[in-house]
């Protein structure tokens, strides 16, 4: 096998990524895992995972990611650091072209996971980094005892709007719904907080500042009644959106862009599967992205062997 030649090739070194090369080595399969940024995914920059199971105190997400990329290295699973540009579907060997070099494999496992939704609003992308975020974890440090608007209410922008309160005097978290989509053990402890004020009802329509944010305006979407929140910070956590910008039309996308699977995790082109969040899943949790890669490596294992 030449040095650029693998049994397999993973897109994406999150929580999915770092779980499919380590059934992979275990198969004795020659695996390369791609990550264009440092391995880990979201959960990078997640404060506190609570609900993986073997961890009954939780843990960082930083840790966890720091202890499976080990595991991953302890069975030699090779990672490089590049953008995977685009790659063929036809034929039993994939070229995958990267943004220094390019690599062959007989079976792909995509799990390049999702980056946050954009509001799309007038300041946002002007004010991004003076002000506006999207990772509580990261930025909200730099807010302390400042006030700050929060945009959201799925799990992710509960969790976040808790870690702002360690930092913050005041949170004001906007939702379009006159209720959360959060768990309701989340919710119980984002309304026992007295440091975080609901706005109902409501969405963005512009963030406002010069050199940083100043303000965020809400509109209410049963009186249409636009009123001006005054902050220095605006989180966003909207939902997400797949990357999924180097993947080929051949294969199948729900309408949001989420790689279609069967109970294989193998998308609509032989030999190419996808797991973790990119994925048309009904649940996005690092316990289920695991489960999808440990099934992917299974089958792309068993997809290798017909070939032979």
């Amino acid at each position: 096998m030449k040095k650029n030649d693998y049994d397999l090739v993973i897109i994406g070194g999150g929580p999915a990524g770092l779980t499919a090369g380590i059934y992979a080595k275990r198969a004795g399969l020659s695996a390369l895992l791609i990550e264009k940024h440092t391995p880990g995914g979201q959960i990078m920059i997640t404060d506190w995972i609570e609900n993986y199971p073997g961890f009954p105190d939780g843990l960082a997400g930083y840790d966890l990611t720091m202890k499976m990329e080990q595991q991953a290295k302890n069975f030699d699973l090779e990672i490089i650091q590049e953008d995977v540009k685009s790659f063929e579907t036809e034929g039993k060997i994939k070229k995958i072209t990267l943004s220094k070099s390019s690599v062959n494999a007989k079976a792909i496992i995509i799990a390049s996971g999702c980056s946050p939704r954009e509001l799309g609003i007038p300041g946002e992308k002007t004010m991004y980094g003076k002000g506006v975020s999207t990772c509580a974890t990261c930025d909200g440090m730099f807010f302390r005892d400042k006030e700050v608007v929060a945009i959201g209410g799925g799990d992710s922008a509960v969790q976040e709007t808790l870690f702002l309160t360690k930092f913050v005097n005041k949170v004001y978290l906007v939702h379009r719904r006159d209720k959360l989509r959060a768990t309701k053990i989340l919710q119980e402890r984002l309304f026992a907080n007295d440091k975080i004020e609901m706005v109902w009802d409501s969405v963005p329509v512009e963030i406002k500042g010069t050199k940083e944010v100043e303000s965020v305006l809400v509109k209410n979407i049963k009186t249409e009644e636009i009123k001006e929140i005054k902050a220095q910070g605006c989180f966003i956590w909207v939902g997400t959106i797949p990357n999924t910008e180097f993947i080929n039309n051949e294969i199948k996308v729900d309408q949001s862009g989420f790689i279609i699977t069967d109970p294989k995790m193998e998308t609509s082109v032989k030999g190419i599967f996808a797991a973790g969040d990119v994925r048309n899943t009904p649940l996005r949790q690092v316990a289920t992205a695991v489960g999808d890669a440990a099934i992917a490596a299974f089958y792309a294992d068993q997809y290798i062997e017909g070939l032979k």
